[in-house]
């Protein structure tokens, strides 16, 4: 689709690299970090386009956020952001996953159901003006000014200059499902496909079950550690991956899970998941910002292992059952649901604990937050 804008599709989004604890200077905007599906929307007139993180188009899986953008913003802009599907708890990311379906007949009705807002947080370009070249200071008092009379489900994001306030962000709206903190210079370019940005994310640790493993792409070494923590019904539910590991190490695990290697599903407690090809909800990295590399859950809420990729079909995510006794430390920003909502870091093994003990009571709620309450900071 041709457009007459000074910034053109596909672009590839600025990027934010991570660091540990909110850093602090002179010339620093804090934002919310949101999780949802990064994108950047293209409208020239009548035309809207939705281009996503790996810079594939969004545009017909979310047609109320394409009509909502036509009432709401420059005819002639490029705006930066992310779509978002406010919950009754927050950020409902596994909503927002369900978009991506190729039928119409299916995306018209969640469109209706599930409807998702546009959250703005940089200007590319506005009118004739290429705005990439600009201090985001001066971006964001633009974007500001462009949208300062937006509506519902269009929204700039909140953004402060002073630290007090982004740590008390930091820790309160986690609540409503938002995941940390962006940092950016004053005086910062819009540079694209470059981690030029700071974020700081929650990070806490938790006891899980390995319950089986993936063979890495390369063959004969493990790929991946699957998780499983129980709950109140002592069922034990699939929770995500561990996947960072040197290939040394990953070497090393081959023998350290042959003791542990069950050589059929009878007994296991995935037994009855094995071959299931139903997905209801998205785990894999897609259009949005990028997920933890599973694939989804069953209707009642358990992770199914073996689950077809609703964005890979010819993923090989195929697994091996291993008994659930070994137990594993790992660290993880957020939960999302019942599970992961990204990868896990493997920090330790815990010969020490007892894998029934690896329950879902070790795990941290934030208190819930309504969404609306971050955007009247």
């Amino acid at each position: 689709m041709a457009l007459n804008l000074p910034v053109n599709p596909p672009v590839a989004p600025m990027l934010a690299k991570a660091t540990s604890g909110l850093p602090v200077g002179d010339g620093l905007i804090y934002e919310p970090k949101w999780d949802g599906f990064r994108c950047i929307a293209f409208r020239d007139g009548d035309e809207v386009v939705l281009g996503s993180r790996n810079e594939r188009p969004l545009t017909r899986y979310f047609p109320e956020v394409v009509e909502a953008l036509r009432a709401n913003v420059p005819e002639r802009s490029v705006i930066d952001g992310e779509i978002i599907i406010a919950g009754d708890e927050g950020l409902d990311f596994d909503s927002l996953t369900q978009r991506i379906h190729p039928a119409d007949s299916r995306v018209k009705r969640l469109a209706e159901e599930t409807p998702a807002s546009f959250v703005a947080f940089d200007l590319l370009a506005l009118g004739d003006a290429d705005l990439r070249s600009v201090a985001f200071s001066e971006r964001r008092a633009r974007l500001e000014n462009a949208l300062s009379d937006a509506r519902e489900p269009v929204h700039v994001t909140p953004a402060t200059r002073e630290l007090d306030l982004a740590q008390k962000w930091f820790e309160k709206f986690e609540g409503a499902g938002l995941d940390g903190i962006v940092v950016k210079a004053e005086s910062l370019l819009y540079v694209e496909n470059k981690r030029v940005m700071l974020k700081v994310k929650h990070e806490r640790t938790a006891d899980c079950v390995v319950a089986g493993f993936r063979w890495h792409k390369s063959g004969g070494v493990v790929g991946s550690l699957l998780l499983g923590l129980f709950d109140d019904d002592a069922t034990l539910h699939h929770v995500g991956v561990t996947a960072s590991f040197t290939m040394d190490r990953r070497r090393e695990l081959v023998s350290l899970i042959e003791p542990y290697r069950m050589e059929t599903l009878d007994g296991h407690p995935w037994q009855a998941w094995f071959g299931e090809a139903e997905v209801t909800s998205r785990n894999e990295p897609g259009p949005g910002e990028p997920g933890p590399g599973e694939p989804g859950y069953s209707k009642s809420g358990s992770r199914k292992p073996g689950a077809a990729s609703r964005w890979n079909a010819k993923k090989d995510l195929t697994w091996e059952p291993l008994r659930a006794e070994l137990v594993c430390e790992v660290a993880y920003d957020h939960l999302q649901g019942d599970r992961f909502r990204h990868a896990t870091t493997f920090k330790r093994w815990r010969e020490d604990r007892d894998s029934k003990s690896c329950t879902y009571a070790q795990l941290e709620s934030p208190e819930s937050l309504p969404l609306s309450e971050v955007f009247d900071h």
